[in-house]
């Protein structure tokens, strides 16, 4: 019995092929790997000057030390900015294979607030108290679900032309892990989760046709769950009204208003904000972009707003350049999330919607939100390892787009 022994390489060919992997590894990353990083890193460092600046008064009530509040978002992001890049390293095989994993993960995590770890704030039950560490579930599944329907498009990709075959599981998990954040009385999130959902379909390719169909609906639901709770209207009522009583349902509302115009165009100059000394409710969470206005001005909010416009730019280059569904699904889903999410929570601040109770990207504080941010830039930028090397973007529409 004979067999064919395999040829050895040479030293030299062994040689070159280290040099070519070296290559490929040193080779300068993307202009979409910049953007996205960049900003990723300037908006995390800008939030936690801010959470620095707008917690201090409340620290020191709390636990005598003006920095306590500062030094726990310090020590959030200087975990979730490594953990971005080792995110970013993964290859593409290995996010898909983590999809379900994924999903499953945060399906549990998210249902935990039904139980004794759970705890209610606001009117809302999306939260849970291990020890001393207090986590939102619904921020990683945010994550977990663009990560999925991303895997699923791909699968699918030869079949989105009829309905079922994109609706199916698509439609019904989705329709499933909302649910379990609107069990908690979260509306806001819910919202912006059906958003990044949109998003991933949008992008991915799936036809209007079959989208405008489920875009009613959703609205359809999210106006009735409004309309149906006398809270949620009465928010949105007093978007509308002129004479809103100060005391009351806009006490916030105007406090963020007059923060914003108390800054004018330099600002009163960081650390000075008067609204923080217990003036402002949620000064450092959902209303930290009305600090952002009182300390820095007009200037300092077109900052915040030129680097998420930034950030977009990245993202979505990403989605024009690329060819593979999953990679389109996965940044348009994370795209619409996080600049959908910030667009709200300002819209909120400058009372144009109701109040929604979601956190400002990168600003607000808040470790789970802050870390599920981080690690989906992770995931964006190990996507952008993978767009071709000097190819131009493409159409303007995602590829395969049809009415």
């Amino acid at each position: 019995m004979t067999s064919t022994a395999r040829p050895r390489k040479s030293p030299e060919s062994r040689s070159r092929s280290a040099r070519i992997s070296l290559g490929r590894s040193l080779r300068p990353v993307s202009v979409e790997f910049l953007l996205i990083a960049s900003t990723a890193i300037l908006l995390t460092a800008f939030g936690v000057v801010m959470v620095f600046s707008a917690t201090t008064v409340e620290s020191l009530a709390a636990s005598g030390n003006p920095f306590n509040d500062g030094l726990s978002h310090l020590i959030f992001a200087a975990i979730g900015i490594p953990l971005m890049f080792i995110v970013s390293r993964f290859p593409v095989t290995w996010l898909r294979k983590l999809a379900w994993p994924a999903l499953v993960a945060g399906v549990v995590l998210q249902l935990l607030v039904f139980t004794p770890l759970g705890h209610e704030f606001g009117g809302n039950r999306n939260w849970i108290f291990i020890g001393s560490v207090t986590i939102q579930p619904s921020e990683f599944l945010k994550v977990a679900l663009a990560l999925w329907i991303g895997f699923i498009l791909f699968r699918k990709r030869e079949r989105l032309t009829r309905f079922w075959e994109f609706a199916i599981p698509i439609l019904p998990v989705s329709a499933l892990a909302i649910g379990t954040v609107l069990a908690g009385k979260d509306l806001g999130t819910v919202l912006i989760i059906a958003m990044a959902v949109f998003g991933a379909l949008f992008f991915a390719g799936v036809r209007l046709r079959f989208l405008v169909p489920l875009l009613l609906a959703a609205v359809a639901g999210i106006a009735v769950m409004a309309i149906t709770s006398s809270n949620r209207l009465a928010r949105i009522m007093a978007v509308f009204d002129p004479d809103c009583d100060y005391l009351t349902q806009c006490y916030q509302p105007y406090h963020g208003l007059w923060g914003l115009a108390g800054g004018g165009l330099l600002g009163r100059g960081l650390g000075n904000s008067r609204e923080k000394y217990n003036w402002l409710p949620a000064a450092a969470d959902d209303y930290i972009f009305a600090i952002v206005g009182e300390e820095l001005g007009l200037i300092g909010c077109v900052v915040v707003l030129a680097l998420f416009a930034v950030l977009a730019v990245g993202i979505f280059r990403i989605v024009r350049r690329s060819d593979d569904i999953f990679t389109r699904a996965v940044a348009g889903g994370i795209g619409v999330w996080i600049v959908g999410q910030a667009l709200v929570n300002i819209g909120v601040v400058l009372r144009v919607f109701p109040a929604l109770g979601v956190p400002l990207p990168f600003l607000s504080a808040g470790g789970s939100s802050l870390w599920a941010i981080l690690i989906a830039c992770g995931l964006l930028l190990a996507l952008a390892r993978t767009l071709p090397e000097g190819r131009a973007p493409v159409g303007a529409t995602p590829a395969g787009r049809r009415s």
